[in-house]
């Protein structure tokens, strides 16, 4: 899906929105993560459903960069598209497969457009016009491996390349943020990188009312099946301020090494790994 002009930014505009008092200790986040992972149906979702790792589109180069340059202009359909199979199947590599629901040619299309609706009002010389469509198959790396998924291959006037779309209905099939529930933003960890198998790297992302970056520390709870991870930052008050986004790294030494053991976002109560593929956690057109 293209996302242009959109970069990892460490943003918690949220400070200036709620009092630093009713933020939660992260013994009590923590334990709120692992219960509604535990009682939500995630954990399963996770363990046994389709999640993917990997790009949802396919862009050429030469296609991606003429995108660029017209900065992101309107998408329209400009040709009779075919009709929507009923479903489709994912088949992975060890022979398992999954029927799935799926999107039409015309939410593919949409998929590409940052503006995640339709471009009727856009200027004709400033839009990319579908011409065709084609149901087709692309490769997609998921959590259980290599997977053959359904696709849309769109034609494009004005383009000089096709794009593949990943053709899922991620809303009918249902997302993690879907069982999680209701989640408060704020201070996280949006990242970790495993430096051995009992130590990670941890990158967080937090808001202060000044300038200069706070003393954060780093905190992992333990369970059988998940490592929560979060950060206590300083009490700045429980005044308002327009929030500064602030980001940092720390190192944490786990009891037991990490294994297959899931880990989580202490705020978000959703995995980590989320910020890397949003696709199949969060609605992206929200």
């Amino acid at each position: 899906m293209v996302r242009l002009g959109v970069t990892l930014v460490a943003v918690l505009l949220f400070l200036g929105a709620a009092p630093m008092a009713l933020h939660r200790a992260f013994e009590d986040e923590a334990a709120l993560a692992v219960w509604t992972w535990r009682t939500s149906g995630a954990a399963e979702r996770w363990r046994d459903g389709f999640v993917p790792l990997g790009e949802l589109s396919v862009i050429p180069p030469k296609v991606l960069d003429k995108i660029r340059h017209d900065e992101e202009f309107g998408w329209k359909v400009a040709g009779p598209l075919p009709a929507t199979p009923a479903e489709g199947q994912v088949r992975w590599d060890d022979g398992t497969t999954r029927r799935v629901p799926l999107i039409s040619a015309r939410q593919a299309l949409l998929e590409q457009s940052p503006w995640g609706g339709t471009d009727a009002d856009f200027p004709e010389d400033e839009s990319y016009h579908m011409t065709r469509a084609t149901f087709t198959t692309m490769r997609l790396k998921t959590l259980r491996g290599m997977a053959t998924v359904p696709a849309w291959r769109l034609r494009f006037a004005d383009l000089p390349g096709t794009i593949d779309q990943v053709a899922i209905d991620w809303d009918a099939l249902g997302r993690l943020e879907d069982l999680i529930g209701d989640r408060i933003g704020g201070e996280e960890v949006h990242d970790y990188q495993p430096l051995d198998a009992r130590t990670l790297l941890v990158r967080y992302s937090y808001g202060v009312c000044g300038r200069e970056p706070l003393d954060v520390r780093v905190r992992v709870a333990e369970h059988a099946d998940v490592v929560v991870l979060g950060i206590d930052v300083p009490d700045q008050g429980s005044g308002m301020c327009a929030g500064v986004g602030m980001s940092g790294e720390g190192v944490v030494r786990l009891d037991r090494p990490l294994g297959d053991r899931v880990v989580l976002n202490a705020v978000s109560r959703l995995p980590v790994l989320c910020d890397r593929i949003p696709d199949a956690c969060h609605d992206t057109h929200e």
